[in-house]
Protein backbone atom coordinates (compact mmCIF):
# COMPACT_ATOMS: atom_id res chain seq x y z
CA UNK A 1 0.00 0.00 0.00
CA UNK A 2 2.75 2.40 1.01
CA UNK A 3 4.83 1.29 -1.98
CA UNK A 4 1.90 1.99 -4.33
CA UNK A 5 1.51 5.51 -2.94
CA UNK A 6 5.21 6.22 -3.40
CA UNK A 7 5.09 4.79 -6.90
CA UNK A 8 2.15 6.98 -7.76
CA UNK A 9 3.81 10.08 -6.33
CA UNK A 10 7.29 9.61 -7.82
CA UNK A 11 6.34 7.89 -11.05
CA UNK A 12 7.60 4.36 -10.39
CA UNK A 13 10.70 5.46 -8.47
CA UNK A 14 12.03 7.94 -11.04
CA UNK A 15 12.21 10.77 -8.49
CA UNK A 16 13.99 8.60 -5.97
CA UNK A 17 16.52 7.52 -8.57
CA UNK A 18 16.97 11.09 -9.74
CA UNK A 19 17.65 12.30 -6.20
CA UNK A 20 20.15 9.51 -5.59
CA UNK A 21 21.89 10.20 -8.91
CA UNK A 22 22.12 13.92 -8.18
CA UNK A 23 23.52 13.15 -4.73
CA UNK A 24 26.15 10.83 -6.20
CA UNK A 25 27.01 13.40 -8.85
CA UNK A 26 27.55 16.11 -6.23
CA UNK A 27 29.67 13.75 -4.17
CA UNK A 28 31.78 12.77 -7.18
CA UNK A 29 32.26 16.42 -8.19
CA UNK A 30 33.32 17.43 -4.68
CA UNK A 31 35.78 14.56 -4.37
CA UNK A 32 37.31 15.31 -7.77
CA UNK A 33 37.64 19.02 -7.04
CA UNK A 34 39.01 18.79 -3.48
CA UNK A 35 40.71 15.40 -3.35
CA UNK A 36 39.31 14.72 0.12
CA UNK A 37 38.00 11.33 1.27
CA UNK A 38 34.58 9.90 0.44
CA UNK A 39 33.51 10.11 4.09
CA UNK A 40 34.56 13.75 4.51
CA UNK A 41 32.92 14.87 1.28
CA UNK A 42 29.71 13.01 2.14
CA UNK A 43 29.63 14.62 5.58
CA UNK A 44 30.21 18.09 4.09
CA UNK A 45 27.34 17.69 1.63
CA UNK A 46 24.99 16.37 4.29
CA UNK A 47 25.79 19.31 6.58
CA UNK A 48 25.13 21.84 3.81
CA UNK A 49 22.13 20.30 2.01
CA UNK A 50 24.18 19.27 -1.04
CA UNK A 51 25.38 22.85 -1.64
CA UNK A 52 28.71 22.24 -3.39
CA UNK A 53 30.16 25.71 -2.75
CA UNK A 54 29.38 25.67 0.97
CA UNK A 55 30.55 22.07 1.33
CA UNK A 56 33.86 22.85 -0.37
CA UNK A 57 34.41 25.93 1.81
CA UNK A 58 33.75 23.90 4.95
CA UNK A 59 36.18 21.18 3.84
CA UNK A 60 38.92 23.73 3.15
CA UNK A 61 38.42 25.35 6.54
CA UNK A 62 38.57 22.00 8.31
CA UNK A 63 41.64 20.95 6.34
CA UNK A 64 43.36 24.25 7.12
CA UNK A 65 42.67 23.89 10.83
CA UNK A 66 43.91 20.30 10.84
CA UNK A 67 46.91 21.33 8.75
CA UNK A 68 47.98 24.00 11.25
CA UNK A 69 47.50 21.53 14.09
CA UNK A 70 49.57 18.91 12.28
CA UNK A 71 52.23 21.47 11.35
CA UNK A 72 52.57 22.54 14.99
CA UNK A 73 52.96 18.95 16.16
CA UNK A 74 55.56 18.11 13.50
CA UNK A 75 57.51 21.37 13.78
CA UNK A 76 61.17 20.76 14.52
CA UNK A 77 61.46 17.44 12.73
CA UNK A 78 64.32 17.41 10.21
CA UNK A 79 63.47 18.25 6.61
CA UNK A 80 66.47 17.35 4.45
CA UNK A 81 64.62 16.05 1.39
CA UNK A 82 62.42 18.03 -1.00
CA UNK A 83 62.49 19.83 -4.32
CA UNK A 84 63.77 22.95 -6.06
CA UNK A 85 61.09 24.83 -8.00
CA UNK A 86 61.84 27.24 -10.84
CA UNK A 87 59.64 29.54 -12.87
CA UNK A 88 60.87 32.06 -15.44
CA UNK A 89 58.13 34.27 -16.81
CA UNK A 90 59.19 37.04 -19.20
CA UNK A 91 61.59 39.32 -17.29
CA UNK A 92 61.05 37.68 -13.89
CA UNK A 93 62.54 34.46 -12.57
CA UNK A 94 62.25 32.69 -9.23
CA UNK A 95 63.90 29.64 -7.68
CA UNK A 96 62.61 28.26 -4.38
CA UNK A 97 63.59 25.35 -2.16
CA UNK A 98 60.85 23.45 -0.31
CA UNK A 99 61.92 20.68 2.06
CA UNK A 100 60.23 17.62 3.55
CA UNK A 101 61.27 14.67 5.70
CA UNK A 102 61.35 11.88 3.11
CA UNK A 103 61.91 11.41 -0.59
CA UNK A 104 58.60 9.52 -0.66
CA UNK A 105 56.72 12.75 0.15
CA UNK A 106 58.86 14.69 -2.36
CA UNK A 107 57.24 12.48 -5.01
CA UNK A 108 53.76 13.18 -3.65
CA UNK A 109 51.49 15.14 -6.00
CA UNK A 110 50.29 17.48 -3.23
CA UNK A 111 53.88 18.34 -2.30
CA UNK A 112 54.91 18.92 -5.91
CA UNK A 113 51.86 21.11 -6.50
CA UNK A 114 52.84 23.23 -3.49
CA UNK A 115 56.37 23.66 -4.88
CA UNK A 116 54.81 24.98 -8.10
CA UNK A 117 52.52 27.26 -6.08
CA UNK A 118 55.50 28.66 -4.15
CA UNK A 119 57.45 29.28 -7.38
CA UNK A 120 54.53 31.15 -8.96
CA UNK A 121 53.97 33.13 -5.74
CA UNK A 122 57.59 34.33 -5.79
CA UNK A 123 57.22 35.49 -9.40
CA UNK A 124 54.04 37.36 -8.45
CA UNK A 125 55.87 38.90 -5.49
CA UNK A 126 58.62 40.19 -7.80
CA UNK A 127 56.01 41.94 -9.92
CA UNK A 128 55.58 44.34 -7.01
CA UNK A 129 59.30 44.96 -6.46
CA UNK A 130 60.65 48.20 -7.87
CA UNK A 131 63.60 47.81 -10.20
CA UNK A 132 66.04 50.05 -11.99
CA UNK A 133 68.15 49.76 -15.13
CA UNK A 134 70.22 46.95 -13.61
CA UNK A 135 69.32 43.38 -12.78
CA UNK A 136 67.46 43.25 -9.47
CA UNK A 137 68.04 40.24 -7.24
CA UNK A 138 66.02 39.38 -4.14
CA UNK A 139 66.87 36.76 -1.53
CA UNK A 140 64.00 35.45 0.60
CA UNK A 141 64.42 33.42 3.77
CA UNK A 142 61.88 31.06 5.28
CA UNK A 143 59.91 33.66 7.24
CA UNK A 144 59.73 36.07 4.31
CA UNK A 145 58.42 33.29 2.07
CA UNK A 146 55.66 32.37 4.52
CA UNK A 147 54.35 35.94 4.46
CA UNK A 148 53.82 36.12 0.68
CA UNK A 149 50.12 36.50 -0.08
CA UNK A 150 48.40 34.54 -2.85
CA UNK A 151 45.40 35.53 -4.93
CA UNK A 152 43.03 33.63 -2.62
CA UNK A 153 44.02 35.95 0.24
CA UNK A 154 45.94 33.26 2.12
CA UNK A 155 49.68 33.30 2.70
CA UNK A 156 52.22 30.73 1.53
CA UNK A 157 52.46 29.78 5.19
CA UNK A 158 48.73 28.94 5.18
CA UNK A 159 49.13 26.78 2.08
CA UNK A 160 52.19 25.11 3.62
CA UNK A 161 50.17 24.11 6.68
CA UNK A 162 47.41 22.75 4.47
CA UNK A 163 49.93 20.68 2.53
CA UNK A 164 51.51 19.35 5.74
CA UNK A 165 48.07 18.25 6.89
CA UNK A 166 47.61 16.43 3.58
CA UNK A 167 50.98 14.61 3.34
CA UNK A 168 51.26 13.91 7.08
CA UNK A 169 54.88 14.87 7.66
CA UNK A 170 56.83 18.05 8.33
CA UNK A 171 57.73 20.36 5.46
CA UNK A 172 59.35 23.78 5.27
CA UNK A 173 59.87 26.72 2.96
CA UNK A 174 63.64 27.05 3.06
CA UNK A 175 64.77 29.86 0.75
CA UNK A 176 64.26 31.54 -2.58
CA UNK A 177 66.13 33.77 -4.97
CA UNK A 178 64.26 35.98 -7.43
CA UNK A 179 65.33 38.11 -10.39
CA UNK A 180 63.75 41.02 -12.20
CA UNK A 181 65.52 41.96 -15.41
CA UNK A 182 65.46 45.02 -17.67
CA UNK A 183 64.96 44.64 -21.42
CA UNK A 184 68.70 44.28 -22.04
CA UNK A 185 68.97 41.13 -19.90
CA UNK A 186 67.36 37.71 -20.40
CA UNK A 187 66.62 34.98 -17.87
CA UNK A 188 66.53 31.21 -18.17
CA UNK A 189 66.29 28.33 -15.70
CA UNK A 190 67.04 24.63 -15.49
CA UNK A 191 66.15 21.81 -13.09
CA UNK A 192 67.70 18.37 -12.73
CA UNK A 193 66.48 15.80 -13.37
CA UNK A 194 64.85 17.59 -16.28
CA UNK A 195 61.20 16.79 -17.14
CA UNK A 196 60.82 13.93 -19.59
CA UNK A 197 58.07 15.73 -21.51
CA UNK A 198 58.13 19.29 -22.78
CA UNK A 199 56.85 21.68 -20.11
CA UNK A 200 55.15 24.98 -21.11
CA UNK A 201 57.25 28.02 -20.20
CA UNK A 202 54.59 29.37 -17.84
CA UNK A 203 54.44 26.15 -15.76
CA UNK A 204 56.89 25.88 -12.82
CA UNK A 205 59.45 23.08 -13.07
CA UNK A 206 60.90 21.15 -10.15
CA UNK A 207 63.82 18.83 -9.43
CA UNK A 208 66.56 18.06 -6.92
CA UNK A 209 68.90 20.70 -8.38
CA UNK A 210 68.20 24.02 -10.06
CA UNK A 211 69.84 27.11 -11.48
CA UNK A 212 68.84 30.46 -12.92
CA UNK A 213 71.02 32.35 -15.37
CA UNK A 214 70.85 36.04 -16.23
CA UNK A 215 72.53 36.79 -19.55
CA UNK A 216 72.95 39.28 -22.37
CA UNK A 217 72.99 38.50 -26.08
CA UNK A 218 75.68 40.60 -27.70
CA UNK A 219 74.39 40.01 -31.22
CA UNK A 220 71.02 40.00 -32.92
CA UNK A 221 71.03 36.19 -33.07
CA UNK A 222 68.99 34.40 -30.43
CA UNK A 223 71.12 32.07 -28.31
CA UNK A 224 68.63 31.12 -25.64
CA UNK A 225 69.42 27.42 -26.07
CA UNK A 226 73.12 28.07 -25.48
CA UNK A 227 72.25 30.02 -22.34
CA UNK A 228 70.10 27.13 -21.13
CA UNK A 229 73.02 24.75 -21.72
CA UNK A 230 75.22 27.03 -19.60
CA UNK A 231 72.49 26.95 -16.97
CA UNK A 232 72.68 23.17 -17.10
CA UNK A 233 76.46 23.44 -16.78
CA UNK A 234 76.05 25.50 -13.59
CA UNK A 235 74.01 22.69 -12.04
CA UNK A 236 76.52 20.02 -13.04
CA UNK A 237 79.82 21.81 -12.41
CA UNK A 238 78.89 23.97 -9.40
CA UNK A 239 80.93 27.12 -10.16
CA UNK A 240 81.33 29.63 -7.31
CA UNK A 241 81.50 32.79 -9.43
CA UNK A 242 81.50 33.96 -13.04
CA UNK A 243 85.13 35.06 -13.21
CA UNK A 244 86.69 38.07 -14.89
CA UNK A 245 89.26 37.71 -17.65
CA UNK A 246 90.85 41.02 -16.70
CA UNK A 247 91.50 39.89 -13.10
CA UNK A 248 91.26 36.09 -12.86
CA UNK A 249 93.72 33.64 -14.30
CA UNK A 250 92.74 30.11 -15.30
CA UNK A 251 93.20 27.74 -12.37
CA UNK A 252 96.41 25.70 -12.65
CA UNK A 253 94.75 22.76 -10.99
CA UNK A 254 91.54 22.05 -12.89
CA UNK A 255 90.06 20.30 -9.86
CA UNK A 256 90.12 23.63 -8.04
CA UNK A 257 88.36 25.64 -10.73
CA UNK A 258 85.67 27.85 -9.26
CA UNK A 259 85.29 30.42 -12.05
CA UNK A 260 82.51 29.60 -14.49
CA UNK A 261 84.31 30.99 -17.53
CA UNK A 262 87.41 28.81 -17.06
CA UNK A 263 85.61 25.52 -16.47
CA UNK A 264 85.47 22.87 -19.17
CA UNK A 265 82.10 23.17 -20.89
CA UNK A 266 79.90 20.33 -19.67
CA UNK A 267 78.28 19.71 -23.07
CA UNK A 268 81.67 19.60 -24.84
CA UNK A 269 84.79 19.47 -22.59
CA UNK A 270 87.06 20.36 -25.51
CA UNK A 271 85.96 23.97 -24.99
CA UNK A 272 85.90 26.23 -21.95
CA UNK A 273 82.70 28.04 -21.01
CA UNK A 274 84.39 31.32 -21.94
CA UNK A 275 85.05 30.07 -25.48
CA UNK A 276 81.46 28.90 -25.89
CA UNK A 277 80.11 32.23 -24.65
CA UNK A 278 82.38 34.21 -26.96
CA UNK A 279 81.53 32.21 -30.09
CA UNK A 280 77.80 32.45 -29.39
CA UNK A 281 77.85 36.13 -28.36
CA UNK A 282 76.47 35.46 -24.87
CA UNK A 283 77.54 37.30 -21.72
CA UNK A 284 76.67 35.92 -18.28
CA UNK A 285 75.49 38.66 -15.92
CA UNK A 286 74.69 36.54 -12.86
CA UNK A 287 73.71 33.03 -11.84
CA UNK A 288 72.41 31.16 -8.83
CA UNK A 289 72.49 27.44 -8.08
CA UNK A 290 70.39 25.54 -5.52
CA UNK A 291 70.92 21.97 -4.39
CA UNK A 292 68.14 20.46 -2.33
CA UNK A 293 69.17 19.86 1.27
CA UNK A 294 72.51 21.65 1.03
CA UNK A 295 73.54 23.76 4.00
CA UNK A 296 73.56 27.25 2.59
CA UNK A 297 73.34 30.64 4.21
CA UNK A 298 70.35 32.44 2.85
CA UNK A 299 70.46 36.19 3.02
CA UNK A 300 67.48 37.88 4.63
CA UNK A 301 65.04 39.61 2.36
CA UNK A 302 67.31 41.97 0.50
CA UNK A 303 66.98 43.85 -2.75
CA UNK A 304 70.12 44.78 -4.60
CA UNK A 305 71.15 45.69 -8.12
CA UNK A 306 73.52 43.34 -9.93
CA UNK A 307 75.85 45.40 -12.09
Amino acid sequence: MIFNRLTHFFGHGTGLRFYATAEKSALASLRKKTGYTFANCKKALEMHSNDLAKAEKWLQEQAQAMGWSKATKLEGRNTTQGLIGILVRNNIGAMVEVNCETDFVARNQSFQKFVQTASAACVQYMNQVESDANLTKVGLNSEALKQIKLEDGKSLGDHLALMIGTVGENASLNRAVCYKAPESINLTGYVHPAPIDEVPSDVPQFGKYGSILAFKQTSSDSNVEVAKKVCQHVVGMKPARIGDKTRDEPAKDKDDETCLIYQEYLADPSYTVAEVLEVNHVEVVDFQRFECGEKAKTEDENVRAVN
